[in-house]
């Protein structure tokens, strides 16, 4: 059964070097080489990795998140926060559609620039593991607007997130 961490380290995964180890990712993710090999496994077993080319499954992952993580990290909101907003008041979806600024979802942080509705990130380390790397943050901001999103959102987050995950990864 996936973990939420092991979406994480697999949207980590897609940035990576090529050189990238256990130790490489637990470092950027704040987390121990046992935990990534852990999530690798769960991973694997999901059919989700591919652990003899220690390559992610780009199409699995992509019709994972489209169509089923949702409904394994069902989003949870909260009250009104101040945090860091995700989903479509973030990038790269901030650019492309229209928000009030008013009750746009936020992971609650304290650090966080934006009031808006908590949305509870899909695990504890997603927001500091966001802001060590923007890439990974964009990555986890656009699977929130398919989790939380009405039909637009889902919408132009899904092709952002197959435009990242299988377009700029197939050879020029």
């Amino acid at each position: 059964m996936l973990k939420a961490q092991d979406v994480i380290v697999l949207l980590k995964l897609i940035g990576a070097a090529p050189d990238w180890t256990f130790e490489s990712l637990a470092a950027d993710l704040d987390i121990s080489p046992s935990a990534v090999h852990r999530s690798l496994n769960r991973a694997r077993d999901a059919g989700l990795y591919d652990a003899r080319r220690r390559r992610v499954d780009r199409g699995a992952l992509l019709e994972f998140l489209l169509h089923g993580a949702k409904y394994v990290f069902p989003p949870v909101m909260k009250g009104e926060a101040r945090g860091e907003a995700t989903a479509w008041a973030a990038p790269p979806l901030a650019d492309r559609l229209r928000s009030s600024r008013a009750n746009v979802p936020v992971w609650p942080d304290a650090k966080g620039r934006t009031r808006g509705i908590a949305l509870e990130p899909i695990h504890p380390m997603a927001p500091e593991s966001a802001r060590r790397d923007p890439a990974l943050a964009e990555l986890l901001y656009l699977f929130d607007a398919i989790r939380i999103g009405n039909a637009r959102e889902r919408g132009l987050a899904g092709e952002e997130l197959e435009r990242r995950l299988i377009a700029e990864a197939a050879p020029a």
